[in-house]
């Protein structure tokens, strides 16, 4: 069985047929699908849609949903999270983080504001018992700073693209890190060094479907400006992205199913008992 530990289902981009989509995931063997929201409107569809097909859901704000976010956000989700406790789905608080890749969220301002809401869900995730889904882009220093004055219960860095040493001290703390299409690049060295000699217990697998497509599914500008359609990443793509992997990590496919599930569940250890009913259907 493989775990997608981030996929964004309840995109538009798969109104159209996203039970299908899920559907055509599990034949490919994807057992379990982590669904994170971005923002407070998603909260709801994404625990709707991980109770419908038997997945896993986080609740958090995305940083990129920072600036139309306000201090009433972070009371909601205070309250989500408290109500929802019992709620076998709810896995992790996420995605949350900072980027300082987006230009307007580079301001000393929004600077502010992100860590702001950053280290306020970090302070949730703390009182919560729960793990965190970190969305990480140009970011790990800081981030590492939060994670060192709020301790939370591990979690994973989500579609990581640091450098070795931010790598190893999201692991010394206990993190995993998430691998995705970007490591189907074969221009894409550093993250494929990092994919190759990080210890196998910090590796977990993931689409961030529909983003982050695999090579085979990108278009350059070029081609898109002669007509040809963007492919849309899905879960069903993860086998494939793991096969990119195996060969990095001399490792078998079989053996890297169980290793990057067992990874995933320890990193958020409520996907245990949902892989178990996974496993007995």
């Amino acid at each position: 069985m493989w775990i997608d530990t981030h996929c964004h289902l309840d995109a538009a981009e798969f109104d159209a047929d996203r039970d299908a989509v899920r559907a055509l995931a599990r034949q490919q063997g994807v057992g379990l699908c982590v669904i994170p929201a971005v923002q407070r409107s998603h909260w709801q569809a994404v625990a709707d849609l991980a109770a419908r097909h038997g997945d896993a859901y986080a609740l958090g704000i995305h940083p990129l949903y920072v600036p139309q976010a306000d201090k009433a956000d972070v009371l909601a989700l205070d309250q989500a999270l408290a109500e929802r406790q019992g709620d076998p789905h709810l896995v992790a608080v996420g995605e949350i983080g900072l980027d300082f890749f987006v230009p307007a969220l580079c301001t000393p301002a929004m600077r502010e504001r992100q860590w702001f809401f950053y280290t306020a869900q970090l302070q949730l995730a703390q009182k919560h018992g729960l793990p965190v889904i970190l969305h990480v882009r140009r970011s790990a220093d800081l981030l590492l700073k939060g994670l060192r004055q709020v301790v939370v219960p591990g979690g994973i860095a989500h579609a990581f693209n640091g450098s070795i040493q931010q790598a190893q001290a999201f692991v010394a703390l206990g993190w995993a890190l998430g691998f995705g299409g970007a490591l189907t690049y074969e221009r894409a060295l550093q993250l494929r060094r990092l994919a190759t000699e990080l210890p196998e217990s910090a590796l977990v697998l993931e689409t961030d479907a529909p983003d982050m497509p695999p090579h085979w599914l990108y278009q350059t500008a070029e081609q898109r400006a002669l007509g040809l359609p963007q492919g849309r990443n899905s879960p069903a793509e993860l086998p494939r992205i793991a096969q990119q992997l195996a060969p990095l990590r001399g490792m078998p496919m079989a053996a890297l199913a169980q290793l990057t599930t067992a990874n995933a569940q320890r990193a958020l250890p409520r996907l245990a008992a949902l892989a178990a009913r996974v496993v007995h259907a």
